[in-house]
């Protein structure tokens, strides 16, 4: 097998592609022998070969919980099944290994009939008593193996198995996100073994034992995964057509962080889908021929978001200035195509209870530099921002998840410094403690993310303090926090988390949206979408509905 490495940033570009021909160049397969023949239909689906699939960024821990990192779910989403399936068009909860369920009234009970016959790739029986261990493990965590508590389950109490296939969860109070929660890629269902390994251990992909479409054959950790379909897979997701086997026979994931490297191997026929395209490469793309998708993922939009414990931005007239004084509309027309909504809200326009807030995060500079007059940040002779001798100067980590983040900051910091605020951004390769300072509110007063979930509890992810604790409040993550915490948002997170009455649930995410701009906590910037090309040949890539490919019933067409 071949095996590619990293490109060496310090090289020609010419000779990373040259590289990457030749590293690519044993990737590519034919159908297998005993794969059906091809069609004279152009459109039926062909059993075989091998997708050459290239990630801008290596998977990290595979733990299911954490497959929010797009990488991860590309992985998880392939190796794992989930108990019940979202159906990416309508949203619908639908049956998958779960065949039915019911909720009581107030949505402290769920129970769910397993499908018979399902089995983890190691022949271990998916059935009720696997099921509760992973969900067991996602509700409460695991302190001994440091597992973490999944971000989507709410009031988690325990499982109870009823008999083989059919298992019951109980809630401490109302969880009406769960079952749309067990359909999302954090929630994938892992073998016991899996299960019984320490967290560290998880990042290794061979140790990552699921039920799905495709089995890890290898890996060369950072730089290559290698998938092959499992061949007595039979337990899809029931509304699709295609049951049985995946089409494929193997998918190689290929880490390539350079952007043209990625564009020019999927040009050259070395490589049949790539992620994260960037916005200016679509048309050269689309004028070759090839495909792009950008399947949206329905959740916090992409933005920056303050840490008000910093002194600097502990005034809310200091954020809504800063606020006020960012162009998303600059940002979105220089940047980015009709594919980046520009952000009318915290969360995006196709997520549940979005709430137009377009008025309320209108540009207005005028407004911004009144605001910072009355907080009593004055000019300088330098024509900064100063106050009791402190200059009002930030800085932001660049985060490589997000599309063009780094240009998109360095265009916030110049509309800032039409206000008289400098802000400082520290690209990727320039701090070497980038965990760590982010998660001190005084060496980064403000972070730049998005999460995305189709469910209104995905607010509550973003937000809440034992969850991604974006502001960095007190009794969460970071343990640099002094003061800050706000108990009324912390309540309205709580009561969407519990809420049982869809019409309440909705109006309070309208409410916390509202709240978050009117704080002025969040600067929404755009709906980010997840953006993939693929060449003509590769057909019915899938998505779930946050974007996450889903190559079960992908097929390689003839050329």
């Amino acid at each position: 097998m071949t095996v590619l490495h990293l490109p060496n940033r310090t090289l020609p570009r010419a000779l990373i592609g040259l590289a990457l021909a030749a590293a690519l160049a044993g990737c590519s397969k034919t159908p297998s022998a005993a794969a059906p023949a091809a069609s004279a239909q152009a459109d039926t689906p062909v059993q075989g070969g091998t997708l050459v699939y290239l990630e801008q960024q290596a998977h990290t821990n595979l733990y299911p919980p954490a497959g929010g990192f797009y990488p991860n779910g590309g992985v998880l989403n392939q190796i794992t099944d989930k108990l019940t399936y979202q159906d990416p068009k309508t949203l619908e909860i639908q049956p998958w290994i779960a065949e039915s369920w019911t909720v009581n009234g107030n949505a402290t009970e769920y129970s769910f009939r397993l499908r018979s016959g399902v089995t983890f790739s190691d022949g271990t029986p998916l059935d009720a008593n696997a099921v509760a261990k992973n969900y067991d493990t996602y509700g409460l965590g695991n302190k001994a193996l440091k597992q973490p508590v999944s971000e989507v389950i709410n009031n988690y109490e325990r499982s109870e198995v009823i008999d083989p296939l059919t298992v019951r969860f109980h809630f401490k109070a109302p969880s009406p996100g769960f079952l749309q929660g067990t359909s999302v890629i954090g929630s994938g269902l892992v073998s016991l073994a899996t299960l019984a390994r320490p967290f560290d251990e998880l990042g290794d992909a061979t140790r990552i034992i699921g039920s799905g479409p495709f089995v890890v054959a290898g890996e060369t950790l950072g730089k290559e995964l290698v998938l092959k379909a499992r061949p007595d897979y039979r337990w899809g997701p029931a509304r699709l057509a295609h049951q049985g086997r995946a089409r494929l026979d193997e998918i190689r994931y290929v880490v390539t962080p350079e952007d043209s490297v990625r564009i020019g191997a999927l040009l050259a026929g070395q490589a049949g889908l790539i992620r994260q395209v960037q916005a200016y490469d679509e048309k050269r793309v689309q004028e070759k021929g090839f495909i792009i998708y950008a399947p949206p993922t329905r959740g916090v939009n992409n933005g920056v978001y303050f840490r008000p414990d910093n002194a600097l931005v502990s005034d809310v007239r200091v954020r809504q200035a800063l606020l006020h004084a960012v162009s998303t509309e600059e940002i979105v027309k220089t940047l980015f195509s009709s594919n980046y909504p520009r952000a009318t809200s915290v969360i995006a326009s196709t997520a549940a209870g979005y709430t137009d807030l377009s008025a309320k995060l209108a540009y207005d500079p005028e407004r911004s530099k009144q605001l910072l007059d009355e907080a009593g940040w004055r000019l300088n002779a330098a024509g900064l921002r100063e106050k009791d001798g402190r200059v009002l100067e930030l800085s932001v980590l660049e985060s490589l998840p997000q599309p063009q983040n780094k240009e998109a900051l360095q265009l916030i910091a110049q509309q800032w410094s039409r206000i008289g605020v400098k802000l400082n951004v520290i690209l990727a390769g320039d701090a070497g403690s980038r965990t760590v300072d982010a998660l001190d509110p005084e060496k980064t007063p403000l972070h730049a993310g998005m999460v995305g979930r189709a469910d209104p509890d995905v607010i509550k992810s973003q937000f809440y303090p034992t969850n991604r604790n974006v502001l960095l409040q007190k009794g969460g993550v970071s343990q640099k926090v002094k003061d800050f915490t706000d108990p009324r948002l912390n309540g309205l997170l709580e009561a969407i988390a519990s809420e049982t009455d869809p019409a309440k649930r909705l109006a309070l995410s309208g409410e916390v949206q509202n709240y978050l701009v009117d704080q002025a906590y969040a600067i929404p910037i755009f709906e980010e979408p997840q953006a993939f090309a693929g060449a003509p040949q590769v057909r019915e890539v899938g998505f779930e509905a946050v974007g996450r490919p889903s190559f079960y019933d992908t097929w390689l067409a003839k050329k």
